[in-house]
């Protein structure tokens, strides 16, 4: 199966954003795919802020997602945009980190008022980057992330089927290194 990095974006230490990346990295790792986890929050800000590209952090990032066939790219939407942490990281990678790679942007918020971030605010930028295929992204309320009984991140039943819809085309969509693209 193919590789994905699955990155939050969010700088919190209580995210639903990074919840939510858990949740459909562990669904992805359940379809057979390799996936690996990166929360902005955990890398050095000296790095983000001081615009470091040759940190060994961000060189990691870099490595990574050289390695991966796809990227699962979630943020929380702050004043109509992406989080700036995220920013930080996307302008420390190379021009074209994301050529032949497929991304899925997903965004997270409080207000519907914010469901075109994902539109107007990331897929210029991801295309930037050189994307190869960016499938529709997917918005979803903070409050339809919830914690289920046993205590594991769960989505609200009604948006559960379009989430996973969404995350189904991701992974149909990857091709696995080594393997040709059918014309």
């Amino acid at each position: 199966m193919s590789t994905i990095l699955a990155i939050s974006g969010s700088p919190s230490a209580t995210s639903r954003t990074a919840r939510l990346v858990e949740l459909l990295a562990g669904r992805l790792t359940d379809g057979g795919h390799r996936v690996s986890s990166l929360s902005i929050r955990d890398l050095p800000p000296d790095a983000l802020l001081g615009a470091d590209p040759d940190h060994p952090a961000i060189t990691a990032v870099a490595d990574a997602l050289a390695a991966a066939d796809g990227l699962l790219v979630a943020t929380p939407v702050y004043k109509a945009s992406y989080s700036g942490a995220l920013k930080a990281l996307l302008d420390l990678l190379p021009q074209y980190a994301l050529a032949g790679k497929v991304v899925l942007p997903l965004a997270t918020g409080g207000t519907l008022a914010h469901v075109l971030a994902i539109d107007y605010a990331m897929r210029p930028v991801l295309n930037a980057m050189g994307a190869a295929h960016i499938v529709p992204g997917y918005f979803l309320l903070d409050q339809l992330i919830l914690t289920g009984a046993d205590g594991a991140t769960e989505v609200e039943a009604t948006v559960a089927p379009a989430l996973h819809a969404v995350l189904d085309t991701f992974a149909a969509a990857l091709v696995p290194r080594g393997l040709p693209i059918a014309a």
